[in-house]
């Protein structure tokens, strides 16, 4: 959970107006600790005042767009919404259980890409890193 953003000013710093709605949805995902479906974001979000599910999908894609949410890539058809990299959210791995289905953020530190080596190495532009590691999370190799 984030105690440190101000939603308001993510939102006015790329030059969005900060309305309820596009607050809302980036309070829930701010204030969360691992990355939410738009299915989440969107019951979560509808619990505290009338919102509709296109709404949701608007906004997540501008926020997107604008660079304060990243879209991650999850198994099968699904994505998910977490905050993109920024001084109060640093970058980081995930890690998704392909027992349960849960995703869970990981230490910046946990996994280290040579950003240099890649860029040496590499003939194009990289743009975005996205890594996730899949296996079994503890609570499912518990109950196995």
């Amino acid at each position: 959970m984030c105690q440190r953003c101000n939603y308001a000013e993510l939102l006015e710093s790329c030059g969005l107006e900060p309305i309820p709605n596009r607050m809302r949805v980036l309070e829930v995902i701010g204030e969360n600790a691992s990355p939410l479906s738009a299915q989440d974001i969107f019951m979560t979000v509808s619990r505290t005042g009338g919102i509709n599910r296109v709404t949701v999908y608007r906004i997540l894609d501008l926020l997107v767009e604008k660079g304060l949410v990243d879209r991650l890539s999850s198994p099968g058809r699904s994505q998910m919404y977490g905050m993109a990299p920024n001084p109060n959210h640093p970058a980081h791995p995930h890690f998704h259980c392909r027992t349960c289905g849960a995703v869970q953020c990981l230490q910046p530190e946990s996994v280290k890409v040579e950003m240099e080596t890649l860029e040496r190495t590499f003939a194009g532009e990289v743009q975005a890193v996205e890594i996730r590691l899949e296996g079994i999370c503890r609570n499912c190799l518990k109950r196995a």
